[in-house]
């Protein structure tokens, strides 16, 4: 499509608004969080939601409800509580390439977030309030994330943005917990601005994103994630990964 920037932004905020809504819950893995109420069940069930956000939606959300019961509906409880017997006690859980060993090391990893660094919301903000950027925030919270003794096979479920990963289930996370949004589609619960949050490039974002002319390049990396975020700034600077909701809505509703 050949638009000017005036008929690309009408367009793209038409589509934001169309997409923006509550009822684009029920369709999306960010349901699981809604699940809950008190903060660190929501960000603990969103993480553990984002986590497994690769495949088909339906399949995500089935999975991402499993891993919800297996914490008995309270994840917070269940991860200040776990230990070697919990850990013997819960049933195989596997998603795709996510298996079980790679679970219980993310239920370990989350414990030590929470008793040693605070929670998930602390270790966040502060690697923003550090480095005013989000790519360098990405890079402390992995390796907080892996301060444990972990399994080699695991560090693949977790973005690594410093080696050019385009970290897409870590930029929908953050967008959940961070972007405040009147719809209520996310929660707006911790301290890192909407304008600083990249967006969470996928296929469908992507391709969308080199029809309207908002990519040039053709990998899916973090460069382009810093390419299509900073022309999305150029519409809306103080919340450019509003246009998210546009773009995958284009690119997975409508076949654009």
């Amino acid at each position: 499509m050949n638009l000017s920037f005036q008929e690309l932004k009408d367009f793209l905020d038409e589509k934001y608004r169309q997409y923006d809504t509550p009822e684009f819950i029920s369709s999306d893995p960010v349901q699981i969080p809604h699940l809950f109420t008190q903060r660190e069940d929501i960000e603990i069930s969103g993480f553990l939601s984002s986590l497994i956000a690769w495949g088909r939606r339906e399949m995500i959300i089935k999975n991402a409800k499993k891993m919800i019961e297996i914490t008995g509906n309270s994840p917070y409880n269940f991860i200040m509580n776990f230990d070697e017997k919990a850990a013997d006690k819960i049933p195989n859980f596997v998603h795709r390439t996510f298996q079980h060993a790679d679970f219980l090391y993310t239920l370990a990893a989350l414990k030590n977030i929470y008793q040693n660094h605070g929670g998930l919301k602390t270790v966040f903000e502060n690697a923003f309030k550090k480095s005013q950027n989000i790519k360098d925030t990405l890079i402390e919270f992995r390796k907080v994330f892996f301060e444990c003794d972990f399994p080699l096979r695991t560090q693949k479920h977790i973005a690594d943005v410093e080696r050019g990963a385009a970290g897409k289930r870590l930029n929908m996370y953050l967008m959940w917990l961070c972007r405040k949004d009147k719809a209520g589609v996310h929660f707006g619960l911790w301290d890192i601005p909407s304008s600083a949050l990249m967006l969470p490039l996928d296929t469908h974002t992507a391709n969308t994103g080199r029809k309207l002319g908002l990519i040039t390049r053709r990998q899916n990396d973090w460069k382009t994630v810093e390419e299509i975020t900073s022309a999305l700034r150029k519409l809306d600077s103080s919340d450019p990964v509003k246009y998210d909701f546009a773009l995958f809505g284009l690119g997975i509703f409508e076949n654009f």
